[in-house]
């Protein structure tokens, strides 16, 4: 803004200098408004169809009590990425259990259970058809993810709003060289001679 109105009566301005002064002024309030707007909205969509994967992801998985056969050799603990914050420690066993049809099921699963030893009941996620599972990404995850893809948007439009007037700031420069080339190829060549008149 106060390039803008800097260049406003200055009798040396160019027209370049105040497309400049413009150009930096367009870029601020996009930087300003747009930006955000963006990242909002971004955030928003993503929010909106994380939670509507929550509720799918609720509906069609679901907690089974599986026993214990053994654990896995060699598995090691590991973090639930679908869930916030690294309290949940999970580990790997291979565990049996019945299916909604009642049929019995056996295969390496992962369990927040302390107890993971054989013969131990522990409780697994499994969808409908008794096939197991990741756990549900929880709502605290999901708002997260949302706020960082909002976050990560505005940013990308920062950096092409930015880029755009940069881009467009450096033909605005070529122009004016050209332009003074050509001027001073026409002025050049009887520069300081006498009688040329310059």
């Amino acid at each position: 803004m106060a390039g803008v109105w800097r260049w406003r009566h200055n009798p040396l301005r160019r027209a370049t200098d105040r497309c400049e002064a413009w150009l930096a002024l367009v870029a601020f309030l996009m930087l300003l408004l747009a930006a955000p707007a963006v990242g909002w909205f971004c955030g928003a969509r993503t929010d909106t169809a994380l939670q509507a994967a929550v509720r799918a992801q609720r509906a069609d998985r679901h907690l089974t009590t599986a026993v214990v056969v053994r654990r896995v050799a060699g598995a090691r603990y590991a973090s639930d990425p679908e869930i916030s914050g690294d309290s949940m420690r999970r580990t790997e066993v291979v565990a049996r259990w019945h299916t909604p049809d009642g049929a019995a099921r056996t295969a390496r699963v992962t369990t927040a259970s302390r107890n993971a030893s054989p013969g131990a009941r522990v409780r697994i996620w499994t969808d409908r058809r008794g096939t197991p599972a990741l756990r549900p990404m929880d709502i605290p995850t999901a708002h997260t993810h949302a706020a960082l893809a909002g976050f990560g948007a505005a940013m990308l439009s920062a950096l092409l709003i930015e880029c755009v007037r940069r881009l467009i700031l450096r033909r605005m420069t070529w122009r004016r060289y050209e332009r003074i080339d050509r001027a001073w190829a026409a002025v050049g060549p009887d520069w300081g001679r006498t009688g040329t008149g310059s």
